[in-house]
Formats: C-alpha cells, structure tokens, sequence
C-alpha cells in the first residue's frame, strides 16, 4: 500500500487546522467583485445564485418618469457590480457567464473583499434608508452615524440646500453610495479613529 499522499497527524494542532496548502490551492472562501456588462448585474447574480454560487447584488429604488407613466425600478447601488463568495478554483465557473466579465483584481491577482464591509452593507440595507448612487470621493470631512437606522456607518459627509448626506465608498473598485441621515445623529471623526 502507497502511503506517500496519507497525512500524518502526529499533534492534536495538525488535526484542529488544515494544512496550508489548501489556502495555495484557492480554496479559502472569500468576497471578490465581478464587473459586469452594464445593465446586466440582475441577470448575473440570478446566474451565479442558479449555480448555488454565493452572490450580493444591492439594489435601490428609484422613481422614473416618462411621458405617460411613472414607474418605481429596482436599480443597481453600484452599477456594473455583482459581489460574489466563492474560492479561487471555482473562478472559471463566475467568469464563463454570458455578461460576466473579470474580476476586480490588484496587480493581477483578483482583489479580495473584506468580509466585514460586505456584511456591514448587507445590514445596513436591511435597515432600510434612502441610498442611491453617489460619485467617487475619498477626500472630505469624515464622520459616524451614532444613531438611527445607519448607525455605525462612517463615510464623508456631504450637505445639500436643507439636506446631509453621508458617503459611503468602497475604494477597491471606487465606487460611493449616498445616505440621507439626520444631520444630529452625526458626529466628526477623530484622525486617531480614523486609523483604527
């Protein structure tokens, strides 16, 4: 009997973690972004969820006007963007859907989410609110929402004639969501929080 490929568990520590090897074969689970072809992020993530495949598509609400009618449509919070769970050896099963077209990535290496922004979104969304769509900004005076419904949410405020607004920005593939809150239940983030 070939015993070459049999692992050898000879301290309790090798049976409580697996082996490293299996973070070298890309089999850890992890947040990535996929671009999308525009307009097709729905179409997308009903794909990816058929393939039993973890996916997050934030939605919002908006009201349009034609002519004749008016409609309420569900439309992408970052347009272009579908988040998807999955481990690096299944990429080829995401990025082979028809609209699907790579992966956000850093130096070449698909860029990894971190976990707590996407759950923080998710929670936040839950919540409610009125978000939309805001353009990119990672320069302004930051602060945390202490209470309310987006309680936690830091970001860049932003004032408007009688309105605030904080921004919220996911910098890996800059793009900025806006969140109206009321303008007391803000506070200023110190430099030394700001860090942490």
């Amino acid at each position: 009997m070939d015993t070459s490929h049999e692992i050898h568990t000879d301290s309790p520590k090798a049976l409580l973690s697996p082996p490293a090897s299996l973070f070298d074969l890309g089999l850890q689970m992890n947040w990535y972004a996929l671009y999308t072809c525009p307009r097709h992020e729905k179409c997308v993530a009903q794909q990816i969820e058929q393939r039993d495949i973890s996916c997050f598509l934030p939605l919002y609400r908006s009201a349009r006007r034609w002519k004749d009618r008016k409609k309420e449509l569900e439309l992408a919070l970052f347009p272009g963007y579908v988040f998807v769970r999955f481990a690096l050896k299944d990429r080829l099963r995401v990025l082979q859907l028809p609209s699907a077209v790579r992966l956000v990535s850093f130096n070449g290496e698909p860029a990894v989410l971190p976990e707590a922004e996407i759950e923080a979104l998710r929670e936040r969304l839950s919540r409610g609110g009125c978000m939309e769509p805001h353009p990119y900004l990672s320069v302004g005076r930051r602060v945390r929402v202490r209470s309310g419904p987006m309680q936690g949410l830091e970001g860049i405020i932003v004032r408007r004639k009688d309105r605030c607004r904080v921004v919220f920005s996911l910098d890996l593939i800059m793009r900025s969501i806006a969140v109206e809150v009321d303008e007391t239940d803000v506070e200023p983030l110190s430099e030394s929080k700001r860090h942490n």
